[in-house]
């Protein structure tokens, strides 16, 4: 590994970034943080044991277009990224007796990590195919179970989650950066393994020695 201070782990929602991230922090003895702590926008749209979906939430999802929603959650990660930037600038330029850092979040759009001017920090991006995703959020929420308007709000939230990750997918391979596939049978420690050989690989942030 060479001298690294900040791993980026992109991706779309439920593709597995946090479970990934978290075995890569520890793997290497690097912090881990998400996006989703510094700004949730604006949560999950479906009921779990822990959680009642808030009435903001629940009219987000249910009055806004999927092109709204898209519009909605760029225009809130664009909010974001002037704190996500000065984060990962100071991570990356801290001293070496202090920890690393592992970030994952959707918030990590590819041109904008693919712009910074960051030493000592790569970014890799998770990716899977849409059947995944669906079945991931239709086990979280109960889907079969749940009532037709609960249904509604999961059905538009995977239609922005397919929408984001079509148009993810598009500006990471425009741009020559490093994706993985994670929708294989690979544990989330193999995972783990495959991102720090690709962030290994980088000679400079977000692209690899192959150009992908």
């Amino acid at each position: 590994m060479r001298d690294l201070r900040v791993v980026l782990i992109g991706g779309t929602s439920n593709v597995g970034k946090s479970t990934v991230a978290q075995e890569v922090a520890a793997k290497i003895g690097f912090e881990y943080l998400s996006t989703d702590a510094m700004a949730r926008h604006p949560g999950r749209p479906w009921r779990t044991p822990e959680w009642e979906v808030p009435a903001h939430v629940a009219e987000h999802y249910g009055s806004l277009t999927v092109d709204e929603l898209i519009t909605s959650v760029i225009n809130h990660y664009d909010r974001l990224w002037p704190r996500i930037e000065e984060l990962i600038t100071a991570r990356a330029a801290s001293d070496r007796g202090s920890p690393g850092l592992v970030l994952e979040g959707s918030a990590l759009w590819p041109v904008r990590v693919a712009r910074l001017q960051v030493p000592h920090a790569a970014a890799v991006w998770l990716t899977t195919d849409d059947s995944l995703v669906r079945a991931r959020v239709h086990a979280a929420g109960s889907y079969e179970a749940a009532a037709d308007e609960e249904r509604v709000l999961m059905d538009k939230f995977l239609a922005r989650t397919e929408r984001y990750q079509a148009l993810m997918i598009e500006a990471i391979d425009r741009l020559g950066l490093a994706r993985i596939d994670a929708g294989g049978r690979q544990s989330a420690e193999e995972l783990a393994d495959t991102v720090l050989a690709a962030v290994d690989a980088q000679t400079a942030l977000g692209r690899s020695s192959t150009g992908r």
